[in-house]
């Protein structure tokens, strides 16, 4: 808690009072970021080539992939380290919503590397097995909640976005709602990283959103004004939100088509954990399936592909997830990913709208 110390020095100088803001701490987390993942991010990648830690290829994928066969993944590494820094220097961590969402990152990116490292060095794309995977994701999200809400009196509400009257108070059934939002949201992500730069940019999109979302809730005065849950210390999210917006720009720099990085599910998983716990923490469960809109998207073409093809042995798609089944149809790979960007960018300014239509 660096900036706690640069703080103290404002009885010397009262330029270091800036330090106490919220919003200036915020964007010094995403410089911070940013430029560590830019400089960081070569002699990563390189290191990656080393270990010969390169991406594995399904068998039944577009052809057009094969290419891609041996691109270094893992590079949510990058983007966690690079997140560490200022998470350090610039976050309050004593404050327990923080702790909840530092846990729910980093414990979903070991999930997500011991899926990568299985994939890895076994050459092939099965990795973890499913079950096992989603019971560790439970279990993490499961107990973190349950010691918000035994021991720090964390809110239990769940609202309807735009319609203010209806409330629930699931007092802790809510443990088992906020888990299937934060692994939901991890996986629905984890879908949608597939072509190079589509699930970074949507990341980047939510994780911005959810920090305004965050300050505006954990401020008593505008939380009141604009008649959303008060949610104490929740400002003091917005700083880790800005380390992940600029970390994954820093990221997109190099994964940006055609890709010199890929995330993995070391990355697909603790930026979804992030977003569905700064779902939580923010009171936007129900929001995030209007702003996390692409990976619903995603992971409902999932869905449908495996019930239609157990129930009545046809597809629904060409392949899924969905952009693949463009892809199949003739679509280039640029023209979808930056169409999904488009959409990511309109849903959360509809999302944003929620804020004064209450």
């Amino acid at each position: 808690m660096f900036y706690q110390w640069l703080y103290s020095l404002s009885e010397y100088s009262p330029i270091f009072n800036v330090f106490r803001y919220i919003t200036v701490r915020t964007f010094i987390a995403f410089f911070t970021s940013f430029f560590l993942c830019i400089i960081w991010g070569p002699a990563f990648i390189e290191k990656l080539k080393i270990l010969s830690f390169g991406q594995s290829i399904r068998d039944d994928g577009p052809q057009e992939h094969k290419k891609k066969a041996g691109t270094p993944t893992m590079g949510g590494w990058l983007i966690l380290l690079t997140c560490l820094v200022p998470i350090l220097l610039w976050l309050d961590l004593k404050n327990p919503l923080v702790m909840a969402a530092v846990v729910i990152t980093w414990c979903f990116g070991l999930i997500g590397y011991a899926d990568d490292y299985l994939k890895v060095s076994k050459k092939n794309s099965k990795g973890l097995s499913g079950k096992v995977r989603l019971v560790a994701e439970f279990l993490v999200a499961g107990i973190t909640l349950f010691v918000l809400i035994k021991y720090y009196n964390f809110n239990t509400v769940i609202t309807v976005p735009f319609i203010k009257q209806l409330v629930f108070d699931l007092g802790y059934w809510y443990v088992v709602a906020g888990s299937l939002v934060i692994v939901g949201t991890a996986n629905a992500v984890n879908f949608t990283d597939g072509l190079d730069g589509l699930a970074i940019v949507p990341i980047v999109v939510c994780a911005a959103t959810l920090g305004l979302f965050s300050y505006v809730a954990g401020h008593l005065t505008i939380a009141n004004y604009l008649q959303i849950i008060h949610v104490a210390g929740a400002g003091e999210l917005a700083p880790f939100s800005g380390a992940i917006v600029g970390a994954g720009l820093g990221f997109l720099w190099f994964n940006a088509y055609p890709a010199q990085l890929f995330m993995g599910d070391v990355g697909s998983l603790s930026l979804g954990g992030f977003l569905g716990v700064m779902a939580v923490l923010t009171k936007n469960e129900i929001l995030m399936v209007l702003l996390g809109g692409i990976f619903v998207l995603e992971a409902l073409s999932v869905i449908t592909q495996v019930l239609s093809f157990k129930m009545t042995g046809k597809r629904v798609f060409k392949m899924a997830p969905i952009h693949h089944h463009y892809e199949l149809k003739g679509l280039t790979e640029n023209k979808i990913i930056v169409r999904f960007w488009i959409i990511s960018i309109l849903l959360a300014m509809l999302s944003l709208a929620s804020l004064k239509l209450r």
